[in-house]
């Protein structure tokens, strides 16, 4: 973490749905930073609030109440367009159910976020290469989703992310589709690119999560309950210990 000003800022942040005419505040008065270089889980049981918050500092959705600043500026006085350009450049998104386009191989599904960026071919192609090495993947590259195991999509799910050189890796449940053992691989895998200096919010209800993480905030019914920060992370074991 560094001294710099926050790439993410949230100030007495809610939000609120209407349901049949029923008001629903799915977030309440939450206000944290993200700083460049973090890792962070945010975690809490099912309807705790960490879909809708996920979706406001992946400038998805905007707040009803209070603000979301990115790198200073206040996402809500942005145009929509401006908000899908900065969205697409500064956030990359992983999901727990990989998203991954069935009809296109690895390294044409790690590309697709640069077509929108007008990106020529061969220089898509090339950085979806660099991606796909960066995770270890490359040799999986002409393979189809149907063709790759549930830790290899993931792989090339993160790769996607990454394409376009975000701020922020946004992870929702990344592990929750894996086993255990494959999980635990990813999470590794995160704390890598973590330590390349790559920012990483992971949205999670798994504890197991937040081991792997030097801080985590804690959301219960739409409310911030704590906001932790570790000085060592706990070593997480092998899979033969």
């Amino acid at each position: 973490m560094t001294d710099q000003s926050p790439l993410i800022s949230l100030r007495s942040v809610s939000r609120t749905y209407r349901t049949d005419g029923i008001a629903v505040t799915a977030v309440r008065n939450v206000s944290f930073d993200i700083a460049q270089g973090e890792i962070v889980a945010v975690m809490g049981p099912s309807g705790s609030g960490k879909s809708t918050l996920m979706n406001m500092i992946g400038l998805l959705d905007l707040p009803s109440e209070g603000a979301v600043h990115l790198e200073g500026a206040n996402v809500a006085e942005l145009t929509e367009d401006r908000r899908s350009s900065l969205r697409a450049r500064s956030i990359g998104f992983v999901f727990q159910s990989y998203n991954l386009l069935a009809r296109h191989d690895a390294i044409e599904n790690v590309a697709l976020p640069l077509v929108y960026c007008g990106v020529g071919r061969k220089a898509r192609l090339a950085r979806a290469e660099a991606c796909l090495q960066s995770v270890g993947m490359l040799h999986r590259a002409h393979h189809f989703p149907r063709q790759l195991s549930g830790g290899e999509q993931q792989r090339v799910a993160i790769a996607r992310a990454l394409i376009a050189s975000p701020l922020i890796v946004l992870a929702d449940e990344p592990t929750g589709a894996l086993d255990s053992r494959t999980g635990a691989e990813i999470l590794a895998l995160f704390a890598a690119l973590n330590r390349t200096g790559q920012t990483i919010v992971m949205i999670t209800h798994d504890p197991s999560i937040a081991t792997q993480c030097r801080r985590t905030i804690r959301l219960h019914d739409g409310e911030l309950v704590s906001d932790e920060r570790v000085a060592e992370l706990v070593p997480r074991r092998s899979a033969a210990s």
